[in-house]
């Protein structure tokens, strides 16, 4: 609501920022300029082609239009296979303390250190056009611009892969990814060729499970744990190497939306994450996450009932500690999403000395091919050369042509080894910063196959199942019933009925009940083991960044009102005021107050909580209708509900309604207060 005007300090160049600065040299701003061609010709005419006549032939001598139409068809560049929506923002990464004993990792090694990054978070089935909503795992790269080089850090909102071997990613995406026929469906899963690869890859079921589940449909980007999936190594300046896995810890927790919710939305706003993100970082409200890590000393490889090295199975924070080693804090919006976030190339290659790879057999893969899927996209192997991309630190080497090459190398040298430049560029000991791979042993004979010890595929989804609350899984069922249910093969259907009695009977047969097929025969692994750190039901809860929508109209209490907003800016709420009209209200005081949506343009399903002030409308009946509306979804979602002194008229509960998480304002002068404590809770699961 319109007591307050939003911050600019999302979009400010921060001082000690290399990157920011590097890429200050890159801005243009052409408000206030000629318009000229390319080569800097200026133009006298924007809106007319050249003709011979005002009714005749265009000409080809019309070297503008050739230019700007020309460019015009050739401006998109290929969208990314997987991964093809998505959004990015600018940050700060802030070391806690020195990590040396463990890593030599330049970022990591004093408290305090500063390093720029920016990131990168994005769905992964949909086109660029699909909505930022569905239920999909979403991913989360980080490129920080270190002194001694770009380092990428790929992660996922879940601790699992949906497959084990590098080898079945483009069978799972062809399956994940809309028909072949008819581009159908887009952004969902909820179709026979997918279900059909789950129940015929069982290794699948795990990540399935965790898309199932309330993760799968993530509330916003700000509130979004990660993990990097796959096993790296940390490597000290001793040489001695640590199993690491690395996970996003959201200062806010995390939190997802229902289904109902994330479909909806998905209709009324497709860009509801990328949305909220941006306007958060202008708010000043600077999203912000604790880099963790989990260790493993090299010599415990094959002390856990589970197998480090596999990308389907988790490491239970109850077991392998998480240690928070530092904070991210996204604290600048991009100017341009072509050139900063279309154009941003991450390769988990990228790393720094002090950060190695394990045998982990996806990892593996993915070092080879998201070089060669970025060099296809962006056209060029020089793509490293984009602003974005390019590093902070000096690069030198003897790569010199290619597509696009910007740079202009002056030496004729550009072979090693030689002695017309001084065997320059030289390479560098380890001792002195180069890079060294860490010597793994191999041994073996070479063969096509997996460990035995990545066999174990029903025992860690179990221990996820167990880990639910009664309301995680009755929303994980829903899930299952939902999308197995839009599924035609009744075999397809059955099967995965049958692959689920290994997770759980109960959610089995209820599933089975609902999608019409058979109750499958066996029952689950016997496995009781349940993680606390697995359930979104732990985590932490603040009012602060949550969106209230006030429903006002004339005549309200100008004190409460006053009152309210005030201890709701206190706490770090966003507030929209939400009217008949975008005409300012008027209090039963005479003073006025602006708002920023109206009944028409807004949704109840884009606020988190509701402070019903109510009062006098133009039209009554219909604006009673509004407001029984927006109660409606409130109610039914579990949202908070505030009443001010002038609303009771707009609501009618039943006998049957609890009223949990509604709070009045009647007599009540700790209102303000209440409804910011119901407002920080988020869900109030016992309503009625």
């Amino acid at each position: 609501m319109s007591n307050g005007s939003s911050s600019n300090r999302g979009n400010q160049s921060g001082g000690g920022d290399k990157k920011q600065q590097q890429l200050d040299q890159y801005r243009i701003s052409n408000i206030g300029k000629p318009m000229t061609t390319n080569q800097g010709r200026k133009i006298s005419n924007d809106s007319e082609t050249l003709k011979a006549g005002v009714r005749g032939p265009s000409l080809h001598e019309d070297y503008h239009f050739l230019e700007k139409m020309t460019h015009f068809n050739r401006e998109e560049i290929p969208e990314r296979v997987v991964h093809a929506r998505g959004y990015s923002a600018y940050g700060e990464f802030e070391c806690y303390e020195s990590l040396r004993d463990v890593t030599k990792a330049c970022f990591l090694q004093e408290a305090g250190m500063k390093t720029p990054v920016t990131v990168r978070f994005s769905t992964v089935q949909g086109p660029k056009g699909s909505m930022d909503t569905a239920r999909d795992l979403r991913c989360w790269g980080t490129k920080f611009y270190t002194e001694e080089g770009n380092y990428d850090l790929t992660m996922i909102d879940m601790p699992v892969l949906i497959n084990q071997d590098p080898m079945k990613f483009p069978d799972v995406m062809h399956a994940y990814q809309q028909k072949q026929d008819d581009g159908i469906p887009t952004a969902t899963g909820a179709h026979d060729r997918f279900w059909d690869y789950v129940a015929n890859n069982p290794e699948s079921i795990h990540m399935v499970m965790w898309i199932m589940s309330d993760r799968g449909i993530l509330k916003n980007y700000r509130v979004m744990e990660a993990w990097s999936i796959n096993t790296y190594l940390f490597v000290n300046e001793e040489g001695v190497a640590t199993f690491v896995r690395f996970v996003w810890k959201p200062v806010l927790g995390v939190h997802s939306l229902l289904q109902d919710e994330a479909q909806k939305i998905g209709g009324i706003d497709p860009d509801y994450h990328r949305r909220d993100l941006r306007e958060a970082i202008d708010k000043g409200a600077f999203p912000e996450y604790e880099l963790g890590i989990q260790l493993i000393p090299m010599e415990d490889e094959f002390k856990f009932d589970f197998d480090v090295l596999d990308p389907a199975k988790f490491w239970p924070e109850e077991v392998v500690p998480v240690q928070l080693v530092g904070k991210l804090t996204l604290n600048r919006n991009i100017d341009n999403y072509f050139t900063e976030s279309e154009q941003v190339a991450f390769n988990p290659a990228n790393v720094v000395p002090g950060i190695g790879f394990s045998n982990d057999p996806v990892l593996q893969g993915r070092l080879l091919a998201y070089r060669d899927t970025q060099h296809h996209r962006l056209g060029s192997g020089n793509y490293d050369e984009l602003p974005i991309n390019r590093s902070i630190c000096p690069f030198h080497n003897n790569q010199r042509r290619g597509y696009m090459r910007m740079r202009i190398d002056v030496d004729q040298v550009n072979y090693h080894n030689n002695s017309l430049a001084g065997n320059t560029p030289h390479t560098t000991p380890p001792e002195e910063g180069g890079y060294v791979h860490y010597p793994k042993k191999v041994e073996g004979h070479v063969i096509r196959g997996r460990s035995p010890s990545f066999n174990d595929i029903y025992s860690q989804p179990r221990i996820f199942w167990n880990s639910l609350t009664p309301i995680e899984k009755q929303h994980t069922i829903e899930a299952f019933s939902y999308q197995l249910g839009r599924v035609k093969s009744e075999s397809v259907r059955q099967q995965n009925a049958d692959l689920l009695v290994n997770i759980d009977q109960g959610l089995a047969y209820t599933v089975a009940k609902n999608i019409g097929v058979e109750q499958p025969e066996g029952t689950h692994v016997d496995v009781s083991t349940s993680y606390p750190s697995l359930s979104q039901f732990n985590t932490p809860r603040y009012a602060a960044t949550q969106k209230v929508g006030i429903l006002i109209g004339n005549g309200f209490d100008a004190q409460e009102v006053a009152n309210v907003m005030n201890t709701l800016s206190q706490n770090g709420v966003f507030i929209v005021g939400i009217g008949e009209t975008l005409s300012p209200v008027t209090a039963s005081d005479g003073s006025t107050l602006k708002v920023d949506q109206t009944f028409l343009t807004y949704s109840p399903y884009l606020v988190d909580a509701l402070y019903v002030v109510g009062g006098n409308f133009n039209n009554p009946e219909k604006a009673r209708f509004d407001i029984a509306e927006y109660i409606q979804v409130a109610y039914k979602h579990y949202k908070p509900i505030g009443i001010g002194k002038t609303g009771g008229s707009f609501i009618q509960f039943g006998e049957n309604n609890n009223l949990a998480g509604v709070v009045f304002a009647a007599n009540n002068p700790a209102f303000g207060e209440e409804f910011v404590e119901a407002v920080a809770q988020h869900r109030f699961w016992d309503r009625k």
